[in-house]
């Protein structure tokens, strides 16, 4: 999922170099137009923006600028079509929402189309095992939109079984997301974009294997990780982590459908941005970035970065721990807390409502929202190497040091890691990282 390597460019990532150098290089720019169109009218016609029948009468064509009671501000200003052949309504944000996850699904779409060319013919110079990571991951941002596909504004019961997947996830209910439509969408675009991200890494990464020669991938030797018991243990933990932390950064933004964050206390606002951000960027970084992340985390074990790193361990503690009254009440979340909460007990004990979500899908959100992010970060802190062995271990390393970066062990990193930071204070260059 992650790139491995010295040569990694973040902004390049971000801008999907990798990906618009494969399109181009594969000819497929026209076919992520045709996937990203498809893709936009395809949720249209599901999620009830377009509808096509037959309407007696001319062509009408109106800007709605207000729904004349104040709510629902993200959808105007919005066009609505009313012809001979059906009713067209985009309100704003949802079309907006519904272009930009679009683009997102015609380039992931696209070159998994384009890996899917290269595999029925295949150049003498690509690796087997490199063209079926690549295919798989080529398909990972569409298969991702479809699961919510159209439910930025859907009033059909196909979409409508998707957004209660979203509200499962986010802990509120399918009326509230219905009522507050604007968070699908972000849901939407955070998932999908993400997705195209770890796509991104991975061409970084297996780009020369495949063919690609961008001036991120040339001439730069690649090991890739043995395949095994602990490569599928370690790249199971880096999904997870990556699913687990995005969805527990959204769901803050589902709380805001129900509480006003302009007129929220600093208990709120310290849930949002230290146990859900905080803990989220943490998760999802390590699922990305692995080794980096663990001579970050190496760091923080040495002088005054210490101080932050207990700091992200009371962070992650917060979440996990009980949390007497009246902290809930000021807005702190806890599971230990959510636990009480759905065995009965008092408010006055700490208890908080778990609200609609029940069954097992509350206890898949406590684990893949609460448990696993808030566990695997305090789990770096008191012990980097041990937390980052299953995520490293699935790490190909690209570079003139791939070969020996490759097989450097867990107690190497710990010994990198110390002497990089000693070896800094007193300005000397570092050590050779893993």
């Amino acid at each position: 999922m992650a790139a491995g390597g010295s040569a990694f460019d973040l902004t390049g990532a971000v801008r999907l170099r990798e990906i618009r150098q494969f399109l181009r290089s594969s000819h497929a720019v026209p076919v992520a137009a045709f996937f990203a169109v498809v893709y936009a009218l395809g949720s249209m016609l599901w999620g009830g923006m377009l509808s096509l029948f037959p309407v007696r009468g001319g062509t009408t064509v109106e800007i709605l600028t207000g729904s004349g009671t104040g709510q629902g501000w993200w959808n105007y200003p919005g066009l609505l079509v009313v012809a001979p052949w059906g009713v067209l309504s985009l309100p704003f944000f949802a079309t907006f929402a519904m272009i930009v996850v679009a683009v997102g699904v015609g380039l992931g779409m696209a070159v998994a189309a384009a890996l899917i060319f290269r595999l029925v013919r295949p150049s003498p110079e690509e690796l087997a095992r490199s063209k079926v990571v690549g295919a798989v991951t080529g398909l990972t941002p569409a298969m991702i939109s479809l699961v919510t596909l159209g439910s930025c504004c859907t009033t059909t019961a196909a979409a409508t079984g998707g957004i209660g997947l979203i509200a499962q996830a986010s802990g509120t209910t399918t009326s509230n997301l219905l009522l507050n439509n604007w968070y699908l969408g972000v849901a939407q675009i955070v998932i999908v974009w993400a997705a195209l991200f770890a796509q991104e890494l991975l061409l970084t990464v297996y780009g020369g294997l495949l063919g690609l020669r961008s001036s991120g991938s040339r001439a730069a030797p690649t090991v890739v990780p043995p395949i095994g018991r602990r490569w599928v243990a370690g790249a199971t933990l880096r999904v997870l982590l990556a699913v687990g932390g995005i969805l527990w950064s959204v769901s803050m933004l589902a709380e805001w459908t129900t509480r006003d964050p302009t007129s929220s206390g600093p208990g709120w606002w310290l849930q949002w941005v230290v146990q859900h951000q905080l803990l989220a960027a943490l998760a999802v970084s390590a699922a990305f970035f692995p080794r980096e992340m663990a001579r970050f985390a190496v760091a923080l074990r040495h002088g005054v970065r210490r101080a932050v790193g207990v700091a992200v361990a009371v962070a992650a503690l917060s979440v996990l721990v009980w949390l007497p009254a009246p902290l809930p009440s000021w807005g702190l979340d806890s599971l230990t807390d959510q636990l009480l909460g759905a065995l009965g007990a008092p408010v006055g004990w700490g208890a908080i409502p778990v609200g609609s979500v029940t069954g097992a899908a509350l206890v898949v959100r406590w684990g893949l929202e609460y448990l696993l992010p808030a566990g695997f970060v305090l789990a770096t802190v008191l012990a980097p190497a041990r937390a980052f062995a299953p995520l490293v271990a699935t790490v190909a390393q690209r570079g003139p040091d791939a070969r020996t970066a490759g097989q450097m062990d867990l107690l190497g990193l710990e010994r990198v890691g110390t002497a990089a930071v000693g070896q800094r204070r007193s300005g000397g260059p570092p050590s050779d990282a893993p």
